[in-house]
């Protein structure tokens, strides 16, 4: 009987954080067109600033060291490891202005959050069509040059809950070898202390962000894209191990 409640009390709260993330992109959307008029890469302050807010509703705190390598003058490429819809939270924790995020395409059709991605300036790529997300890429590091934009990219390509993290594809390593911007790998510890999305647990918790310092790609070429993304990888693994192994669980 307390196991049921227990399970019943999990879902509940795993459908609230669905429907909580609709209603929030149904009332940033109004806001963005009023304030902006459409797209505009500033939208994301207004995003960033109601997103934040969501953690109190789900019972999550976030823990962030390192921010002092985020203050790099102009552009540059953010890198994170992803686990799941609840990397948002902590992405809005840091996320500096002027920075923009890369998602794929289905994204884009998922209604109102699809729709506030658009607004806040979101670069949508179609991953099956290889040759259009090459030239998405290579335009939108010309952009980053030319704009003084920044960017978020989940090198993994996809979500991963099984405690460690992805190889990294190339694109977002070429894009700032291209640009020749620093790269900044981010690290989010495991949520599986509090979060099993296969089992519909959900519960509160700590998560915690490491921000590692900035890697210059300035003389770099394509043919050092692979060593870079090696590096990165290596770093961002040996971080998600230690912040990992200290996190906090459920609170009691």
């Amino acid at each position: 009987m307390v196991a049921a409640v227990k399970l019943q009390r999990r879902r509940r709260r795993h459908s609230s954080k669905c429907d909580s993330r609709v209603c929030l992109a149904v009332v940033i959307i109004p806001i963005c067109i009023v304030k902006s008029g459409g797209r505009n890469v500033e939208n994301m302050r207004v995003i960033r600033f109601l997103i934040r807010h969501v953690k109190y509703l789900m019972g999550l705190r976030f823990l962030v060291s390192g921010k002092e390598n985020l203050q790099v003058d102009g552009p540059y490429v953010i890198i994170s490891n992803h686990q799941s819809s609840l990397d948002i939270l902590g992405l809005m924790e840091i996320w500096p202005d002027r920075c923009v995020s890369i998602a794929k395409r289905e994204l884009l059709l998922t209604g109102a959050i699809g729709l506030m991605c658009w607004l806040g300036g979101t670069i949508f790529i179609n991953r099956k069509k290889t040759d259009d997300a090459k030239s998405v890429m290579a335009a939108t590091a010309r952009t980053v040059v030319k704009d003084q934009v920044r960017l978020w990219i989940f090198p993994e390509g996809t979500r991963n809950h099984e405690g460690d993290l992805l190889p990294f594809k190339k694109g977002a390593f070429h894009l700032a070898v291209q640009a020749q911007v620093p790269v900044i790998p981010v690290v989010f510890s495991s949520y599986s202390k509090f979060y099993v999305p296969k089992e519909k647990k959900f519960e509160t918790g700590t998560i915690k962000l490491r921000i590692l310092p900035a890697i210059e790609t300035k003389g770099m070429s394509p043919d050092d894209v692979s060593t870079l993304s090696e590096k990165c990888h290596d770093l961002m693994c040996s971080a998600f191990t230690e912040i990992s192994d200290t996190a906090a669980g459920p609170s009691q």
